[in-house]
């Protein structure tokens, strides 16, 4: 029997959502979509019973008898090499996942046999890759892919695959650690960042950045952070498009739907500098991670980022 399907997972702070991709036909299957909400505080049977149940939809709906594995975008910390849960509270969600083998209990939970392909990647990591094979930065060699939104997240694509060492990227390939101004680039470049600037300045806490986006059409206050925050993106990518050679820089996240607030000088800044980098913004979106965690179960694929795995 013929098992050509993937599921890519992608696992969020309050949900998981799925669906299936065909390694042969490089396709992603639109109708074999489904998505949960979750409480991420719950226990880990719990947790398991909702990630399993919403992966058995996509399965259902892609034919069960094809599907070959399964391959998920997960947050860290996580062992993606094992697919054992690092979660220890600090990040605020799945603390109680803390140590649990999640290939052997989806496996269980699923009826599924011991061989059945369940791995893992950084789920900043598959929507670069998604990116690279199926989106924006297909047509070129070395791209950055990043994620503006609850958090920062980011990842360095050279010739399909993830670079995560040398002098060329930062250590541990991504930018979110790196410090900025009185903290680190996570602070900054991310809806906390955002809003926490707004607040100071204000005293009023917003929702939301699409909130502070429809002020920034009469707010001049609102507006000027969106400037500050393209002119800062501008200088603080600057050294890594520099030493990486990033011929696209891909964005995505739910920071980038205010991206015609902030790419004026984003561009302004990078054009400055003679950095000629074409920036695209997502149109894969969540998309980009189905495609980037299910190519995991393409046996030629994994072994060539399974090394890199000990290092996300």
């Amino acid at each position: 029997m013929s098992k050509e399907i993937a599921i890519g997972v992608d696992i969020g702070g309050s949900h998981i959502s799925c669906a299936a991709y065909d390694l042969k036909k490089r396709r992603f299957l639109e109708d074999t979509f489904a998505e949960s909400d979750l409480d991420n505080h719950a226990s880990a049977d719990e947790i398991v019973s909702v990630w399993g149940d919403t992966i058995k939809k996509t399965m259902l709906l892609a034919g069960t008898q094809h599907v070959d594995g399964i391959g998920f975008a997960m947050p860290g910390p996580f062992d993606y090499e094992k697919g054992i849960s690092l979660f220890t509270g600090q990040n605020e969600k799945y603390e109680n996942t803390y140590g649990l083998n999640v290939p052997d209990a989806l496996r269980s939970y699923l009826g599924l046999p011991d061989d059945f392909k369940v791995r893992f990647i950084n789920d900043a990591t598959a929507f670069a890759i998604g990116e690279d094979r199926m989106g924006q930065a297909r047509e070129v060699s070395n791209s950055l892919s990043i994620t503006l939104g609850t958090g920062f997240g980011s990842a360095f694509i050279k010739d399909g695959l993830p670079v995560l060492e040398g002098e060329a990227v930062p250590k541990l390939g991504c930018l979110w650690h790196l410090p900025f101004e009185d903290g680190i680039a996570d602070d900054y470049f991310s809806t906390r960042g955002f809003l926490n600037r707004y607040e100071k300045a204000t005293g009023t806490v917003l929702p939301g950045v699409k909130q502070l986006a429809e002020l920034a059409e009469t707010d001049k206050l609102a507006k000027s952070l969106f400037d500050d925050f393209g002119l800062k993106l501008g200088r603080f990518l600057k050294p890594w498009i520099e030493r990486f050679g990033i011929e696209m820089l891909v964005i995505g996240g739910n920071i980038s739907h205010a991206y015609a607030l902030f790419e004026q000088p984003l561009n302004d800044f990078l054009n400055e500098e003679g950095l000629s980098m074409k920036i695209s913004i997502s149109e894969l979106k969540e998309t980009a991670s189905f495609i980037g965690s299910a190519i995991l179960v393409d046996d030629s694929f994994y072994t060539e980022v399974k090394p890199l795995l000990k290092n996300m």
